[in-house]
């Protein structure tokens, strides 16, 4: 079983800012089920630690500075997440705690399994029974337990493929705590539209850049403002509309075939995406004018 440490993470380097990338069974070494997001901790803070019986994490510092106090049972260590390309693998079994929050830290876990209270070890008392009642190897992971829900593949149609008001502005479940800062989540359990497969953050964005810019053919996204505010532009060929996002508790949905531009970046901003595929640069429309053949568009209408 692989051992809880740090895993380096892809960092494309951009002057229009920077992006990392986790993939499941690529750079996340299991199959993400939940995706959360912890901001709004006090500095110097900590939030209070668990274990999971089965449940992997990787845990990545978006922005700011964390420690993740680990103790397998046999060993105790202190790891320091400080920046958006390193994130620490947290192996079942493992109790861990995040302490030490710097001023605006926002802390990204991603999960092999969905919500389960079953799962957790809440108490370290809990936690040190589990220790002494295992004996060598690991209990066996059970079935995910969500509903299982493909990303349509890309539709050439133009009449049946979706537009602008398609992509919806969702608000998604939080957790809001007193002075351990507030969680958000999206886990694969229809919550969204489409399982989670990568998770990818553009963040070191300078003043007045630009993302985006290209529209996928067979995978669907949320866009989430994780950190500071931007504008998102969808365009279906015909139709253009604007939205503004500045809550890390809000994205907006993008289905199959809709071209995207992200503008207007806040300082510090840090903009999170859950994708329904992993990379494959065959699926990208990165062209408009082969974007609005693919459409079989005409001219826009107005913009909203």
């Amino acid at each position: 079983m692989k051992k809880t440490g740090t895993i380096s993470l892809p960092k494309h380097l951009d002057r229009r800012g920077n992006l990392s990338v986790a993939e499941e069974l690529k750079d996340v070494p299991f199959e993400i089920a939940r995706v959360y997001w912890v901001y709004g901790v006090p500095g110097g803070e900590r939030r209070h630690g668990h274990a999971y019986r089965r449940g992997e994490e990787l845990i990545i510092a978006l922005s700011g500075s964390f420690d993740v106090v680990t103790d397998d049972g046999m060993e105790r260590k202190t790891f320091r997440l400080s920046r958006s390309y390193y994130g620490l693998y947290v192996a079942p079994g493992t109790w861990r705690e995040l302490t030490d929050f710097s001023t605006n830290s926002l802390a990204l876990v991603i999960s092999s399994t969905p919500y389960d209270p079953d799962d957790y070890l809440e108490t370290e008392e809990e936690f040190k029974a589990y220790v002494a009642e295992r004996h060598g190897g690991d209990k066996e992971a059970s079935g995910r337990g969500y509903c299982k829900c493909e990303a349509p593949a890309g539709e050439t149609d133009p009449a049946s493929m979706p537009g602008v008001y398609d992509c919806a502005v969702i608000e998604l479940p939080r957790h809001l705590f007193d002075r351990q800062g507030d969680l958000c989540v999206a886990e694969n359990d229809g919550t969204l539209p489409f399982e989670t497969r990568r998770v990818y953050y553009t963040y070191d964005i300078p003043a007045g850049e630009s993302r985006g810019g290209h529209a996928h053919r067979d995978c669907m996204e949320l866009v989430v403002a994780a950190s500071g505010s931007f504008t998102v532009t969808v365009d279906d060929g015909k139709v253009r509309r604007t939205v503004m996002l500045n809550r890390p508790y809000q994205g907006i949905l993008l289905p199959t075939g809709i071209w995207r531009t992200l503008d207007d970046f806040s300082s510090g901003a840090v903009c999170l995406v859950l994708a329904s595929h992993g990379y494959d640069p065959t699926e990208y429309i990165e062209d408009y004018q082969e974007f609005l053949r693919y459409r079989g568009a005409g001219s826009h209408g107005e913009i909203s």
